[in-house]
């Protein structure tokens, strides 16, 4: 397997930033970053094409980060990369990154990251899943090197759910797509009303091949014309295909939440406080374009390895993972709150953004919703809720 590497960058950059110091670092970080091409389902429109760097850039922000802390306390850091094309095939890419570190960083469909943590090469590494939201990760299909630094799809329904039990938004209807992310996040949704007392009045699935940017104001009002009366409209549509379509057409003119409009999320560029100014900067200083959700989980994940080498002073997993497993362990994620990992499934804890592209309108949890140990576990599977045995 040939790297595409990124090593010459992560040096030339420990380099500088050790000008100052008479010794070179004593201890060394090896990280790699695994990207697995996926098959992506054609859409409407172009209008925003995913880059190609989505979530190598942030763990390469992360990477800078952690240089800058490392040079004052004796540590490198160096990060490798490479991508697998679809038809390629991910399980030697991950034994050949896994002979070069058992730090592996992947943006990989969930049947191809449960694949690669049942490697025997991956017995005792940590692994970062950058990438994919779905619920059973953290539960039945769970394993114990896998950790998340994405957040779940159950935490940004969850998210959502507060908000509409605090606006008291109890006539909901949903439209989903038909690829089976939006399938997921529709049935995270469902998960996550009935989770805070609500229920959905009616749902219908988007089955249009009509080309809607010159058909939406025609069709969508007749599609949504059953609905009747309601709150709002949840588009579980993560694609991004027809969600864009749906607003301002409804038959009833009400807000459309979920994939589109006010959305949770892991991460948006209209964050601005708690010192999210600085992270979005940086970022925007070395890609030139604007820090996305998938960026910020390859961004936390390289940075929760750097706090755990300058916390513990060590480079072996097994002392790192129970570092970063512990009570001790805090992130300062630029979210208002220090980010922790959950000992029973590996996903990092996080507030939840509820934004519209203009604006942030909240952060979840809301107040009121309290939890007997930690706020944070009201969003996603908390403890009794999860199947996963595989950290016990």
């Amino acid at each position: 397997m040939t790297f595409k590497t990124t090593r010459s960058l992560a040096l030339s950059a420990t380099t500088a930033l050790c000008a100052a110091t008479s010794a070179w670092a004593e201890m060394e970080l090896k990280i790699g970053y695994l990207t697995v091409e996926q098959p992506a389902p054609p859409t409407l429109s172009n209008l925003d094409p995913e880059p190609d760097d989505i979530g190598l850039a942030g763990a390469l922000t992360g990477l800078q980060d952690n240089l800058t802390t490392g040079k004052f306390l004796g540590q490198n850091y160096v990060l490798e990369s490479a991508v697998v094309p679809e038809d390629g095939d991910p399980l030697e890419a991950a034994r050949s990154m896994l002979t070069y570190a058992p730090y592996l960083v992947i943006d990989a469909a969930p049947e191809v990251l449960v694949q690669i943590a049942d490697l025997p090469e991956a017995e005792g590494a940590i692994l970062f899943n950058a990438a994919a939201g779905d619920l059973s990760l953290r539960s039945a299909d769970c394993r114990a090197n896998l950790l998340h630094s994405l957040p779940s799809d159950a935490m940004r329904t969850d998210a959502l759910a507060q908000f509409f039990v605090s606006k008291r938004w109890d006539k909901l209807v949903m439209v989903s797509g038909q690829h089976p992310v939006d399938q997921a996040y529709a049935e995270a949704m469902r998960h996550s009303l009935t989770k805070f007392g609500l229920d959905l009045e009616a749902e219908k699935v988007w089955g249009f091949e009509a080309d809607m940017r010159r058909n939406a104001a025609q069709e969508v009002p007749l599609f949504t014309q059953e609905f009747g009366d309601y709150d709002a409209l949840v588009v579980a549509d993560e694609l991004h295909d027809f969600g864009r379509y749906v607003q301002y057409n409804t038959w009833e003119a009400r807000p459309v939440v979920g994939s589109e409009g006010l959305s949770a999320v892991t991460w948006s560029p209209v964050i601005e406080q708690w010192g999210a100014v600085q992270l979005q900067s940086r970022f925007e200083a070395q890609n030139s374009r604007e820090m996305l959700a998938q960026d910020y989980a390859g961004w936390a994940a390289v940075r929760t390895l750097g706090e755990a080498l300058t916390r513990t002073n060590s480079t072996d997993p097994a002392t790192l993972k129970a570092y970063i497993l512990s009570d001790q362990f805090e992130l300062a994620g630029f979210k208002g709150r220090p980010l922790t990992y959950r000992d029973w499934n590996g996903q990092l804890r996080q507030p939840i953004a509820l934004a519209h592209p203009r604006a942030l309108v909240a952060t979840a949890p809301l107040e009121g919703f309290l939890h007997h140990s930690n706020e944070l576990d009201s969003l996603g599977l908390d403890r009794p809720e999860s199947k996963c045995e595989a950290f016990k």
